[in-house]
């Protein structure tokens, strides 16, 4: 009887640890897409990434870049003072987005050009990831907001 209480025990204890170890995999395998790594552009010039692989790029807009095209297409290059990534944009962009200000893109990097599907900007830096900040200061080209 003891006997067969500890193996009941055991069973359970072992379904249990399967269940979680599903569980854990499907949610990991659900996020795979959902998840957007953050990357400065000298990061991207020095280690380019998979042309399927969908991450963020942050940095200033480079001014005298802004070249807007025919429909909603819109072409810029993106700084982090150590290199300059182009971007290309088919979309609205946000009414914030200006030369020499922060933006943040969420996209691919495909033939040296980064295709964005979303572009994201604003004037106060305080709302830049602390990825951008980081690699402005380490560039130099960083001005606090707060002056």
């Amino acid at each position: 009887m003891k006997n067969l209480k500890k193996q009941r025990r055991i069973q359970i204890v072992a379904l249990a640890a399967v269940a979680l170890a599903v569980s854990t995999a499907l949610i990991g395998y659900a996020m795979r897409d959902g998840i957007n790594f953050f990357r400065a552009p000298s990061q991207i010039i020095a280690e380019p990434p998979a042309p399927n692989e969908v991450f963020r790029i942050g940095g200033l807009v480079v001014e005298g870049t802004l070249v807007r095209g025919q429909g909603e297409s819109i072409r810029f290059e993106v700084t982090d003072g150590g290199a300059n990534v182009p971007v290309v944009f088919t979309g609205v962009l946000p009414d914030l987005f200006s030369e020499n200000e922060g933006m943040v893109g969420t996209g691919r990097y495909i033939n040296g050009v980064f295709e964005a599907t979303e572009i994201l900007a604003k004037h106060d830096e305080t709302y830049m990831p602390a990825e951008v900040v980081d690699a402005l200061k380490e560039q130099g080209v960083y001005k606090d907001p707060n002056g």
